[in-house]
């Protein structure tokens, strides 16, 4: 009679510890489909506001969009307009001047191009750079407002 006792209580335990643990799970989500690096250098204060050019406090989705086509414009190009892996993973004074430098050591990495690069070509597409990005935001933006406040946008 104790044992199928025990056995009861077992789902509900199992339910309140997955619960409790969720936050920790959601927060290395990002890490797994991204880096930790590229995790790290974005989600600060500091990137949020660089981001969040009206100044409200959230990050539209128009605002992550204008944010990350600056990062690519910063990336020097071949001529088909793809970026290797040499000009991917070679800092440049252009990210700079509007990125905070943990987001860009966390970006320009030979395992977060190959990430991005999912046609395997060896190049990053404008195409494959911003739909990776977008699958960011839509990956942060758990309640799917389409905008993404401090809790969200930092991972907490």
């Amino acid at each position: 009679m104790l044992q199928l006792q025990w056995v009861r209580r077992i789902p509900p335990l199992a339910v309140l510890a997955a619960l409790a643990f969720a936050p920790l799970a959601f927060a290395d989500d990002l890490v797994s489909f991204a880096t930790g690096g590229y995790a790290s250098g974005l989600r600060t204060m500091d990137e949020m506001h660089k981001i969040d050019t009206d100044g409200d406090g959230t990050i539209s989705r128009e605002e992550w969009l204008a944010y990350q086509e600056k990062v690519w414009g910063a990336f020097p190009k071949d001529k088909s307009g793809n970026v290797d892996e040499k000009a991917f993973t070679t800092r440049s004074g252009a990210m700079a001047s509007f990125a905070t430098g943990g987001y860009a050591r966390g970006l320009q990495t030979k395992e977060m191009m190959h990430k991005i690069d999912v046609d395997g070509d060896g190049t990053v597409s404008h195409d494959e750079f911003i739909a990776y990005q977008m699958k960011i935001f839509d990956h942060m933006d758990a309640n799917h407002t389409g905008s993404l406040g401090p809790q969200e946008f930092l991972g907490k």
